[in-house]
């Protein structure tokens, strides 16, 4: 297995725990925080896809999925299109309340899909090529794709958290009878 394939094998894993936090959730599930300034389920894997889809789009020079696809329109969200969850308040987390786990999880595998295809265009010496001088040192295109697959799994195990909690909790017991 090589470097590529590594990281192609690690956001296969993003998907399915993605998938799996937002599975039958409610909208009110979705949208449940743990005191009034928490991100939420949905919040959550919105910013990871967002972050994959800046991120790869920047190294792959491309068009971002969330706008290229329409999925800026169809999450109708009340800030910028560029945005991409970093130093967002507590109203902006609350803004991200889709109408089930559907959305976020068809905008998370457009992303997926596409992260892939370029990741099948790479080569190991590819991973070499700097892709961003403003740090010391400088990042190179397998860092920053690391960095990507490394802060997805973090959101991905904070959304399955939470998704533990809120079946667990009042909205859970409300809605699902209280079982995870």
């Amino acid at each position: 297995m090589n470097a590529i394939d590594v990281l192609a094998d690690a956001l296969t894993r993003v998907r399915g725990g993605a998938h799996a936090a937002v599975a039958d959730l409610t909208p009110e599930q979705l949208a449940w925080r743990a005191d009034p300034s928490a991100n939420t389920v949905a919040w959550l894997v919105w910013h990871l896809a967002r972050v994959q889809d800046d991120h790869v789009a920047g190294v792959a020079g491309s068009e971002q999925v969330w706008t290229r696809q329409g999925w800026a329109a169809r999450f109708a969200l009340p800030f910028d299109d560029a945005e991409i969850g970093y130093g967002q308040d507590a109203d902006d987390v609350a803004a991200v309340r889709p109408d089930g786990p559907d959305l976020l999880t068809g905008y998370l595998d457009a992303v997926l899909d596409r992260t892939g295809e370029y990741l099948a265009t790479l080569t190991a010496t590819d991973l070499d090529r700097v892709v961003d001088e403003e740090w010391d040192p400088p990042v190179t295109l397998g860092v920053r794709l690391v960095s990507v697959v490394n802060d997805d799994l973090q959101h991905v195990g904070q959304a399955a958290l939470l998704r533990g909690m809120v079946l667990r909790g009042p909205v859970g017991r409300d809605t699902v009878g209280g079982r995870a």
